[in-house]
């Protein structure tokens, strides 16, 4: 290449890897071994590996020697070994090592703790009371913190320019800002000597100084290329300024606009695509003008007019060319064959049509497609929407640690040791894939679930191993109790450790793999094993690796601040697929589709804060204070998001997407479609020619569109009358008056319901210790009451809640209402007493109806029965929750205390002579303001149990009608208040605007 430009440029509608390849190819034709002496830097290791693809294509498959690849970013000490070494002398080639990230956000989180702590003391004139940064708020500071010394060193700038930074019309909060970060210079360049490392910035930029001094010094003999960098860290576009000089040396560029006037190439603002190619140039010292088209550069894969569009549409506002330049009207029609536009209503609708798009590449031998996009979710969500199709699809950016499985079970098992084995996150852990505890998996999760019912659902047991295994009492849980034991040997030393208020987090994360290994063993493997194998298992272990080594001689802190901590530290860990990828579909973040090209691009994600990113404010700086220091805007990154959306545009078929509303939050289209939008209506062309794949829309909602219509009818059990239950309660009945299903799925079906994981103590908990107390209470005295009848009720009480001292949750929740409730109650019976021979509690009754039936067994649990002076009947129910509506007891539709009235009157109560009900009520306890009422039954009571009474018959004599269906919810506004069945009869699904009858 001697004689020609040192500076080229591959335009955007050409493959940069394939034009690149190519044009090497063509130079070293006949003479491979030039080839092999070629050294080719381009940006990151992904970019060799596609060029390394592309010398594979453009070679037709046959063998061939490729060039000395190397990528800039990932420079090492063995790539500057390439002179001989008498020319090394007084250059310094002896870097020490990087230190690693884990290792710096710890060692930098304590430096900030005892920052603060100084900070702290000054402002409050030597006091030193005030609430610590926790670990992982430390950790998360930490992680900004280093990510701008990150920028300091990359930019090769120099903290002593901190202490004038500051002037004194700044706010004030920016000098303690800046007092903040002179740990950087006061203490962190100690902490790095004492451990003989440098930061990674810092290690790269000495490695790249140093490989520019030796080409400098001695121009190697082969040829070296620069390609597809655009040189924004300092330190590399010195080294392509020196490859740019070197005799046999070269610069390629990637996409170069010529269509920039010189004004406007002159004024370019940060956020232009071309901005840093422009200070490249301008730092090599080549004018825009003598930069040639690289000779591999002769295959349009994309398009030159679609170039030229997107140049005219972000061109610098300030520019003096016209705003659409050299497009015309043709022109942008041109331009816009092969580009479709679909706005999506919602993400999933996005992935769903992104997926769609790329599928339909397949059926095109040989075609290439790819999505392109910043939004990681979306990404995720595309590779699950292809699966439908069984193709598999990796996203190239990765997925975070956090997100794998062996990510999640780590996280998992940490929240469950802090949490004091919490139910749901103790499920969470026992019934992960990866637990196993040394048996099947299988046989793991079936004890799981046994200990699910058998402890974790309803109200929370006391905390730890101990507090499950109290509450496992009786022989029938033996088996479960041993389990546990065994559960307990492997965990214990782990929740221990995180249950201390003072920890050493090397302490903590050996404890934590023990306890993972040891739960992840299974019946042949051992949990190393099943835990750091695959992909993610050593991602994974190579980050546990990492955190116990930084975590020596870290100071203690509270273990139940470690769940927190792993999560901060692990957030930025991504795990990337090696192998396997689908060989003509991909996925790519913006910086993985650089240099690379295939037939069909998706681009999505358009919408400001995902392409382009929000532009986050500097913690450390405000604006002016950055450009004061000299580091670069914050807006550079919208200017290399601006290039990366340029090249991609200039594909051969792009589809543009974005979703109107991603999770429920409406969204504001890329900045990049409104200026094409602009750009094509200046031309005189409408911008709807941009949206013309509103039809994939519809195809991806027919993918999951049903024929027909057709809504499954309600439920209509008719069990054989053999099998209908002979035999109710009283509460059973106004079940089957209300939802007659939910009889059949508990008497005939025999369903029980499981009480809900790590419940609130409800309602349910309270009428048991409520009416337990109170039976109690009234079987104590009987007759009459004691002169401390409410210290005795209380006392009471408190064996009754005792009976939960299992779950504290239900004593700290319920008691003061019970006390309340105690009060008003001795108030009623000091009053009602007077005119009571006797109370009975919880009786037992039975009757048997057979008017005109086959016999009809009605049960009861009378709450309360009173027997007056007079030999009447009182018969009350207590009720903690609500009682039945006027409207309701009047239609029947609560025929509880009449049916109770029915049995009493047929002496079916036990020790209670047959006697008319001369009272019924329902006690309301609620514990609040006020703590009690009492509401008697609407109505004549002899009139109501009569009516009761024949109801019953009529509904009893209708169900031994085989034909007589078990509806569910027959009457709608009559439907119960609580209904553990109503999923199961699918309610939902038929209920809305459908016509309901009478059963």
């Amino acid at each position: 290449m001697s004689g020609a430009p040192a500076v080229y440029t591959i335009p955007p509608w050409c493959s940069f890897a394939d034009a690149l390849a190519r044009g090497l190819l063509a130079d070293t034709a006949g003479h491979p071994e030039r080839l092999a002496d070629t050294v080719v830097l381009v940006p990151t290791r992904r970019a060799v590996r596609a060029l390394s693809e592309a010398f594979l294509r453009q070679s037709a498959g046959r063998p061939t020697l490729l060039p000395r690849l190397s990528a800039i970013g990932d420079v090492e000490e063995d790539a500057l070994w390439l002179e001989p070494a008498d020319l090394h002398e007084d250059i310094a080639l002896e870097v020490p090592p990087a230190i690693g990230d884990l290792q710096r956000r710890l060692l930098l989180s304590r430096l900030i703790g005892a920052e603060q702590k100084g900070l702290k003391k000054a402002r409050q004139g030597g006091t030193t009371g005030h609430r610590p940064l926790t670990a992982d708020q430390g950790a998360r500071l930490a992680a900004e913190l280093a990510r701008f010394l990150d920028q300091v060193q990359i930019e090769r700038l120099s903290f002593d320019r901190l202490e004038d930074l500051v002037p004194d019309d700044y706010a004030a909060h920016w000098q303690v800002v800046l007092r903040f970060l002179r740990l950087l210079t006061r203490h962190w360049p100690n902490v790095l000597a004492q451990h003989g490392q440098i930061d990674a910035a810092t290690r790269r930029n000495r490695l790249l100084e140093a490989q520019s001094e030796l080409w400098r010094r001695s121009p190697p003999p082969a040829p070296v290329i620069a390609a597809g960098s655009t040189g924004t860290v300092p330190a590399t576009a010195d080294l392509i300024k020196v490859v740019a000089g070197l005799p046999r040396g070269a610069v390629v560029l990637p996409g170069l606009d010529p269509n920039l006037d010189d004004t406007d190439w002159s004024e370019l603002p940060a956020t232009h695509p071309q901005a840093a190619m422009a200070r490249l140039l301008d730092h090599i010292g080549v004018a825009r003008q003598a930069v040639a088209d690289w000779p591999g550069a002769v295959d349009a894969t994309g398009s030159p007019a679609r170039a030229a569009l997107v140049s005219a549409a972000l061109r610098p506002a300030a520019g003096t060319a016209a705003p659409t330049g050299d497009i015309n009207r043709a022109a942008a029609a041109a331009a816009l064959e092969g580009v479709f536009r679909v706005d999506c209503a919602t993400g999933e609708e996005e992935a769903g049509v992104a997926a769609l798009v790329l599928r339909e590449v397949l059926d095109t031998p040989g075609k290439t497609a790819a999505l392109v996009t910043a939004d990681r979710v979306l990404a995720r969500r595309v590779a699950a929407e292809l699966l439908r199709w069984d193709v598999k699809v990796d996203d190239s950016a990765g997925i975070p640690l956090a997100l794998t499985p062996v990510g999640v079970f780590l996280r998992l098992t940490a929240r469950m040791a802090a949490g004091d084995l919490a139910p749901v996150d103790l499920l969470a852990v026992l019934k992960h894939p990866l637990a196993a505890g040394g048996v099947a998996p299988e046989t793991f999760r079936a004890r799981a679930r046994e200990l699910e019912r058998a402890v974790l659902r309803g109200p929370r047991p006391a905390p730890g191993f101990d507090g499950l295994k109290r509450v496992m009492r009786g022989p029938r849980y033996a088996d479960l109790r041993r389990w546990l034991t065994q559960l307990k040997a492997g965990g214990a030393p782990f929740v221990r450790a995180v249950g201390r208020r003072r920890v050493r987090l090397a302490k903590l994360v050996d404890a934590h793999v023990a306890f993972a290994e040891w739960l992840a063993a299974g019946a042949e493997q051992s949990g190393a094993a099943r835990l750091w194998s695959g992909e993610t298992g050593e991602a994974a272990a190579h980050f546990v690796a990492e955190l116990a080594a930084a975590a020596a001689g870290q100071p203690t802190m509270a273990g139940a601040e470690y769940p927190a901590l792993l999560d901060a530290l692990m957030a930025g860990h991504v795990v990337r697929p090696r192998f396997g990828g689908h060989p003509r579909l991909a996925i790519w973040g913006p910086l993985e589709a650089r240099l690379q090209q295939v037939d069909r691009l998706v681009l999505g994600g358009l919408n400001e804060g995902s392409w382009p990113a929000d532009v986050r404010a500097d913690p450390w700086m405000s604006r002016p204070m950055r450009k004061q220091f000299g580091l670069p805007p914050l807006e550079r990154q919208i200017g290399l998001a601006a290039h990366d959306f340029c090249q991609a545009f200039c594909a051969a078929e792009v589809f543009l997407t974005r979703a109107e509303r991603v999770d429920g939050t409406p969204t504001v289209e890329s900045r990049w479609l409104s200026r094409l939008d602009v750009a094509l209506s200046r031309a005189g062309v409408n911008p709807a020619g941009l949206r013309r794949a509103g039809h994939l829309i519809e195809w991806w909602r027919q993918l999951d569109r049903p024929a027909a219509y057709r809504p499954e009818p309600r439920p209509e059990p008719r069990p054989p009358v053999a099998t209908r239950p002979r035999s109710l309660s009283v509460t059973q009945i106004e079940s089957w008056l209300r939802d007659p299903y939910s009889i059949y799925a508990r008497h005939i079906l025999r369903l029980r319901p499981l009480d809900p994981i790590d419940a609130e103590p409800d309602a349910a908990d309270r009428g048991t210790i409520i009416h337990d107390a109170l039976d109690r209470f009234l079987k104590a005295y009987p007759a009459a009451l004691p002169d401390d009848a409410l210290d005795r009720l209380l006392e009471i009480g408190e064996a009754s809640f005792r009976a939960f001292r299992d779950r504290p949750g239900v004593r700290a929740f319920w008691w003061p209402r019970f006390e309340r409730i105690a009060g008003w109650f001795i108030g009623q019976e000091a009053a009602r007493r007077v005119r009571v021979a006797d109370s009975r509690s919880e009786v037992k009754g039975r009757a048997e109806l057979t008017d005109d039936i086959a016999p009809f067994e009605l049960r009861a649990t009378a709450d309360r029965i009173d027997r007056f002076t007079d030999g009447g009947l009182a018969i009350i129910d207590y009720k903690t929750g609500s009682v039945p509506q006027v409207r309701e007891m009047r239609a029947g539709l609560a025929p509880q205390l009449p049916l109770e009235a029915v049995i009493a009157a047929a002496d079916g109560f036990d020790g209670v002579p047959a006697a008319v009900a001369r009272e019924l009520a329902y006690w309301q306890l609620g514990g609040g303001a006020p703590a009690g009422t009492i509401r008697d039954f609407d109505g004549d009571p002899e009139a109501a149990m009569a009516a009761a009474r024949a109801g019953l018959i009529a509904l009893v004599r209708r169900f031994d009608d085989p034909e007589t269906p078990y509806l569910p919810v027959p009457r709608p506004m009559a439907a119960p208040r609580y209904n553990d069945y109503a999923h199961l009869a699918r309610v939902l699904e038929w209920s809305v605007g459908a016509p309901v009858g009478e059963p």
